[in-house]
């Protein structure tokens, strides 16, 4: 891992942290996504009849069926032509069960914060969507022509893990071997992806992540008990995606060596 100076005052680049915001608490856009996401799945467990229930995941829910020549040549799927461009995204909104939306939420006010913090609220909800596409892309390709629906903002998440271990592990990082204790530590900037990871921290994250998605998939565990398969290769998809767009969406000026 490259060894940098680090000066005990906020980078002169990039964003700086806003004025009078308590460290520690959620960024709006975590608190208003988190409570969008336990509010659907609170009506549609405890509101809708089973039968819009069932209509709702039709027409948001991800269908690899929809593309299929015969389905999407006919426009006959749920919602036509719309529901097959915005169920891409909008599958990210639905989720099996409480445990299932409760750990995506849990899971994106650790790490997303760290994202939000750093992007402002459009660049991460643009990352999210993004991460969102690429995870059911990549459950499309692995799972072509399947009936069964995916749903869930574990590709979401899974992306702003990956953006967030971009820089949540440098040099002067909230979780850096030598971090800083403000704000501003969300503010430092950024290697190149191939030196992130010689960080044995970076390797070490990614590492453990992968092999717990793989080991559930493969091993088709239930999610937290709910009795759904998790689509890994979507978690996957999402979080090469968060990999990725980070420099693209990163407002904050590269670390050069």
């Amino acid at each position: 891992m490259n060894v940098y100076t680090f000066k005990s005052r906020e980078p002169d680049h990039g964003p700086r942290p806003p004025a009078g915001e308590p460290m520690f608490n959620l960024p709006r856009v975590i608190i208003w996504l988190g409570a969008i996401l336990i509010g659907i799945h609170g009506v549609r467990s405890f509101v809708l009849p089973a039968g819009i229930d069932l209509d709702l995941l039709l027409y948001f829910g991800f269908w690899p069926v929809r593309y299929t020549t015969g389905v999407f040549a006919s426009g006959m799927a749920p919602g036509g032509l719309a529901a097959d461009i915005w169920s891409f995204v909008t599958y990210s909104f639905l989720h099996g069960g409480t445990m299932h939306v409760v750990f995506n939420v849990l899971w994106m006010a650790i790490f997303g914060t760290a994202v939000a913090r750093r992007f402002g609220a459009g660049r991460f909800l643009l990352l999210s969507a993004l991460c969102a596409i690429a995870g059911a892309l990549t459950h499309l390709m692995t799972h072509f022509g399947e009936s069964v629906p995916v749903i869930g903002a574990s590709a979401a998440v899974s992306g702003q893990m990956a953006a967030a271990i971009r820089f949540i592990f440098e040099y002067g990082g909230p979780l850096g071997s030598f971090r800083r204790s403000d704000a501003g530590a969300y503010f430092m900037p950024a290697v190149s992806l191939r030196q992130s990871f010689s960080n044995p921290q970076v390797i070490t994250f990614t590492a453990v992540w992968f092999g717990l998605n793989l080991f559930m998939g493969l091993a088709s565990a239930p999610m937290a008990g709910e009795g759904t398969s998790i689509a890994w290769q979507a978690h996957i998809g999402g979080f090469i995606a968060g990999l990725l767009l980070f420099p693209v969406l990163d407002p904050v000026s590269r670390r050069r060596g």
